[in-house]
């Protein structure tokens, strides 16, 4: 959850109180309103650059404290570097950069929205208060007690100053949604597993009817009817049931088909039966971040009418190792009528997206279906924590979701997929393994499995975001556990190439 955070937008004025950031170009120029703001206090900006060696360089800040001439207590200058060389997610940047300098302890903040050349647009405003925005969040409900020395204040309000108040504030609309829908992400994915568990979290999904989304949720007898047997036996041995969400945004015309998205969401995930190593494995309630996405993504689409169908699928279970688990060497007969021997129970997330690919694909004959998963440490070792690794039957929609991932700075790398790894996967007894018995190339061969699922040939995207969903790169835009990965990438791809 957030601050309370007040942010709001006004004309440029001096504040008389609280913290001033303003920005400057890489010759330490100030925009004229800005310049005329600071007065005096421009020649001590001088001294004190000339002193640091501060040059303006992009994203690079001097703080001056209690700064002569001004009535604010504190007064910090970011540098943009070349202005001609600033793109969107530039100014997302800037705006968390922004956001980090005003501290915990100041009610009251204000940022010039400026540059050399004169005021940001209203678009670039807006970006900067998204960046803003998504900054000042942090997940601190459970924490009852503050040191002696935590000053933080309950709420503060930020204003950003522009040359068009009205402009930014419509522009920042749409951004709003989607910013609210990454924090929700994020709140869900920072949620401890005792609190989060697949009922609970198939009830939160309820709230995005206040934005227009239909939600319907199936239960264990709803699933056993359709035959989800591979999502079922991840979680048969946990005392809490399983749970499949569907959530629809109808913003599009009435005949054409959605976008679907689908998430994995594994509650916690203890390995089962082959359990993980008990290092690190309070991480693992991270591992719903796919579905935390979608269910985030939703949030954003609907807020801001996005002018697209768009279906969110998300399978929810537990993975636990109790007597009623599901064993090493099981064969469960999945929704698709195929047939699959458990080998390692560790790798439960490919069942519970076998069942959920193949109820989308047939119930709603989608455009596309695009799934998210942590699903493995092999595509960490890859790709590490600055890209997701994508696999995909469908080249057109693998190009936009790298302009996609270019434009939002949430990344995607292709991967390939190939009939030659298909073989990994032969089992003895049943149509299928559900691994590839090996440490190698462990994405790809979970990449194969999953691709088996993909009914009618409908183009199709695996993300798997092991190493972005959670415990992630920190950035100027997100300092939580919890990264909300995906929601803006997907947001953007559907802004640019699926709304009508």
């Amino acid at each position: 959850m957030t601050d309370a955070l007040k942010l709001g937008f006004g004309p440029f004025t001096a504040p008389a109180k609280g913290v001033l950031v303003v920005f400057c170009d890489d010759s330490l120029k100030f925009g004229p309103a800005t310049a005329k703001a600071l007065g005096s206090a421009n020649g001590l900006v001088a001294r004190a650059a000339k002193a640091e060696h501060f040059t303006g360089k992009s994203g690079s800040s001097l703080d001056l404290i209690v700064p002569e001439g001004l009535k604010v207590v504190r007064l910090t200058v970011v540098g943009v570097g070349k202005v001609s060389e600033l793109t969107p997610k530039d100014f997302l940047k800037l705006g968390g950069i922004a956001m980090g300098k005003v501290p915990a302890s100041a009610a009251d903040g204000a940022v010039f929205a400026e540059l050399p050349g004169g005021a940001m647009k209203p678009d670039q405003v807006a970006d900067l208060a998204q960046g803003a925005k998504l900054r000042a969040y942090k997940f601190d409900r459970y924490k009852t007690k503050r040191k002696d020395d935590d000053h933080s204040v309950k709420s503060r309000a930020v204003t950003i100053a522009t040359g068009d108040s009205s402009g930014a504030r419509r522009a920042f609309e749409a951004r709003d949604g989607i910013a609210d829908g990454v924090l929700m992400a994020r709140d869900l994915v920072n949620e401890p597993a005792n609190v989060l568990y697949p009922d609970e979290f198939a009830r939160r999904t309820l709230a995005l009817k206040k934005v227009g989304v239909a939600v319907e949720v199936l239960d264990v007898k709803a699933m056993k009817k359709l035959g989800m047997n591979a999502l079922l036996g991840v979680g048969q041995g946990s005392s809490h049931d399983s749970r499949m969400v569907v959530m629809r945004w109808n913003g599009g015309k009435k005949n054409d088909a959605p976008v679907a998205f689908i998430g994995k969401g594994v509650c916690f995930d203890t390995g089962g039966i082959s359990i993980k190593p008990a290092s690190g494995m309070e991480d693992m309630k991270g591992d719903m971040a796919g579905a935390a996405c979608v269910v985030g993504l939703m949030h954003a689409l609907a807020a801001r009418k996005a002018k697209v169908n768009a279906v969110g699928l998300i399978g929810c279970v537990e993975n636990m190792p109790d007597g009623n688990a599901q064993r090493p060497g099981d064969i469960v007969t999945s929704m698709s009528g195929q047939t699959i021997e458990i080998i390692n129970t560790d790798a439960e997330g490919r069942l519970v997206l076998a069942d959920v690919l193949w109820y989308a694909a047939k119930r709603f004959k989608p455009k596309f279906m695009i799934d998210l998963a942590t699903l493995t440490g092999a595509i960490i070792v890859a790709l590490g924590q600055e890209y997701a690794g994508m696999f995909t039957n469908n080249d057109e929609l693998s190009h936009r979701l790298h302009l996609s991932g270019e434009a939002t700075g949430e990344l995607v790398w292709r991967m390939p997929l190939n009939p030659v790894y298909d073989k990994m996967l032969d089992s003895k007894f049943a149509d299928m393994k559900h691994t590839g018995g090996s440490r190698w190339g462990g994405a790809i061969t979970a990449a194969q499995f999953i691709q088996r699922f993909v009914a009618d040939k409908t183009p199709w995207v695996h993300l798997d975001i092991a190493g972005t969903g959670f415990d992630s790169r920190m950035s100027d835009i997100n300092k939580s556990w919890g990264s909300g990965w995906g929601v803006r990438l997907l947001d953007k791809l559907v802004a640019d190439y699926y709304e009508k």
